[in-house]
């Protein structure tokens, strides 16, 4: 068990966040930490880290366990370069190079045994570390994210927000917590860094606990989830999709457990009642009144959690069955990002905009909106086609009002009634309605944005990131109303269950250019997968010729030509040995121990010699069986 609490207690004044939690980590378990926004998840995250307190917990760490938090917060420090920000996480392994390199100073006057032994002890702990390659796996990780090799040396101050963000990921990628706490890590990613991450959690040697509303992210990279709801931790065992599952299961059989329950009680009540005032009957009356008091009462069952906003987007006119046409578009601000050669959008298609970040997917929505001019180029729409738009920076609000008067002054012609229904659709009720727009949360200005967007009635919906801040309820609540929407949607996600669920066809930017892709998310999705798959099966193929030690000579061979082969590959196994070992003794020598670069290449050519040996042993095996 790496870490375990219990009886976990957490409130902020009168509000109590959750109480008599149990939560544990054990081994490598990759876990997702769900429930609403502000149930309280990223609170959890922070006690484990010790960011905050529990107010009541018992917890137990193991050891010397180290724990990682990727904050929803950015690097603080502007001053220093991004590798200086990276490398302070190399400092255990720039100590031990200079504890190695005293021993190497050391060893040229002393031979002994027991210094050659700490010299070998530490030399394995700093291959363990990754010390020879530390360098090219820091920027291996950091150009993973989307930066270049220049970037590095670049100051934290010149990054914009979300740059810092994935900044200060790869620094805690890089440290290699034994727990790494991740708190909305796919935010600000696009398609591919998510799917590289995915496969880097489900491979990490260590723990992973994941605050997450990306529900494809989850189901590929959980195995266990813990439900936080009402205040309340349940664990259940798979991932995402399986938890859905088991969580309505058992709610099911927790309703039907409490009604059946109440059925026994009313029937018991009654009975006694009928007889308890019956002499003959009194001892048995009274047999079932205390079997009542002894009964441990089921409470009623709350159901799951599911409160979201409901909307039904309905076009004010029908327009034209042709509502797009681009030729030769160029976008972009100072310089091109990307040209569209040719597109035609017809009336009830949901594009999805795809492609990696920086290759113009916002710039070209708001090209469409005409918020932009484009560079080159030209693009129309159809006839009665009416656009409404939704800015993922959600910087459409007039500071100083009221949730009221933001919607009541686009709406004019409405009444308060009408207004005040339309906000507690989107869950804005009672005093709610009076809060100023600024004070407002990410997810509250999503959905006074979309109210804004229901009451223009468009019939062409231009979407840019709507799912950012919005929980796994709010997105399923977007997914059906845009599902029932009979206009046509032009939309920027990088969430993928969302472009799957919604999307009936694509257009990938990447590399300065746009590929039309008429299937669905899904469909695309199989087909890249298989096309990698290939990739990799004739890169094994490849590997397997280029390694073979010998090639067979015809499918049917002579007991004496294999024997010849095996005595051959003997020989060749004796020479590596001898090679190898005369390799690992230069290690001691000072004209390796003493010079950084050349004892990289010696251990590189080691290795190469490991390998070598490896495929002669498996040739031999196979002659021999």
């Amino acid at each position: 068990m790496l870490y375990q609490v219990s009886h976990a207690y957490k409130s902020f004044g009168t509000d109590t966040v959750f109480e008599d939690c149990q939560f544990e980590i054990k081994g490598t378990e990759k876990i997702a930490l769900v429930g609403r926004n502000g149930s309280g998840k990223t609170t959890f995250l922070k006690c484990i880290c010790h960011e905050e307190k529990f107010d009541k917990a018992k917890v137990s760490l193991q050891g010397d366990t180290t724990i990682g938090y990727l904050a929803q917060k950015a690097l603080t420090n502007d001053t220093e370069t991004v590798e200086q920000a990276l490398k302070a996480v190399f400092a255990p392994v720039f100590k031990l190079a200079d504890e190695m390199r005293d021993m190497e100073k050391q060893m040229e006057t002393d031979s002994s045994e027991k210094l050659l032994t700490r010299y070998a002890r530490a030399q394995e702990k700093f291959e363990n570390l990754n010390g020879y390659n530390w360098e090219a796996e820091m920027l291996t990780v950091f150009t993973r994210f989307g930066f270049t090799e220049q970037d590095i040396n670049r100051h934290v101050g010149e990054f914009s927000g979300g740059q810092k963000t994935r900044i200060a990921f790869v620094r805690l990628l890089l440290s290699k917590p034994d727990i790494l706490l991740l708190d909305e890590p796919t935010n600000h990613l696009d398609l591919d860094t998510i799917e590289w991450l995915e496969g880097y959690v489900r491979s990490y040697p260590r723990a992973v606990v994941i605050v997450s509303h990306d529900r494809m992210f989850l189901d590929h990279t959980a195995e266990i989830v813990y439900d936080l709801e009402y205040g309340h931790m349940t664990r259940y065992t798979g991932n995402y999709t399986s938890f859905i599952v088991q969580k309505k299961n058992n709610l099911e059989r927790q309703q039907a457990a409490f009604r059946r329950q109440q059925k026994d009680i009313a029937r018991l009540e009654q009975l006694i009642e009928k007889f308890r005032y019956k002499a003959s009957k009194a001892a048995f009356a009274q047999s079932k009144i205390k079997y009542l008091e002894r009964m441990e009462k089921l409470d009623p069952v709350k159901g799951a959690d599911t409160r979201t906003f409901h909307a039904h987007f309905s076009p004010r006119i029908k327009g034209g069955e042709r509502v797009l046409e681009v030729e030769n578009l160029t976008i972009g601000y100072d310089k091109p990002l990307c040209t569209i050669e040719h597109l035609e959008i017809r009336r009830g298609q949901r594009l999805a905009i795809i492609g990696p970040n920086g290759t113009g997917k916002s710039t070209l929505i708001k090209t469409w909106m005409g918020l932009l001019s484009p560079l080159a180029g030209s693009f129309m729409f159809g006839h009665q086609i009416e656009k409404g738009y939704f800015d993922q920076q959600l910087a459409q609000f007039v500071n100083g009002r009221t949730v009221l008067e933001e919607l009541w002054e686009d709406n004019p012609d409405l009444d308060r009634t009408q207004i005040r229904s339309v906000l507690g659709q989107f869950l804005f009720s009672a005093d709610d309605v009076f809060k100023n727009v600024e004070v407002l949360s990410g997810g509250e200005k999503v959905r006074l944005s979309l109210a804004k967007l229901l009451l223009k009635h468009n019939n062409v919906l231009l979407l840019d990131e709507p799912t950012n801040h919005l929980d796994i309820p709010g997105k399923e609540a977007l997914e059906e109303a845009l599902h029932d929407f009979t206009g046509t949607i032009l939309f920027v996600s990088h969430d993928r269950y969302f472009i799957q669920q919604l999307s009936t066809d694509l257009l990938l930017l990447e590399e300065g250019r746009a590929t039309y892709i008429p299937e669905s998310y899904a469909a695309y999705e199989d087909r890249q997968k298989e096309s990698l798959e290939k990739q990799k099966e004739e890169k094994k193929d490849k590997e397997r010729k280029s390694n073979s030690p010998a090639v067979r000579e015809a499918p049917a061979r002579s007991v004496q030509g294999i024997r010849r082969e095996i005595s051959k590959i003997e020989k060749q196994i004796t020479d590596k040995e001898r090679e190898l070992e005369a390799n690992r003794e230069l290690r001691y020598e000072p004209e390796y121990y003493q010079d950084y670069q050349k004892m990289q290449v010696l251990d590189e050519h080691i290795d190469d010699i490991h390998n070598e040996l490896a495929h002669l042993y498996a040739r031999w095996e196979e002659l021999n069986s």
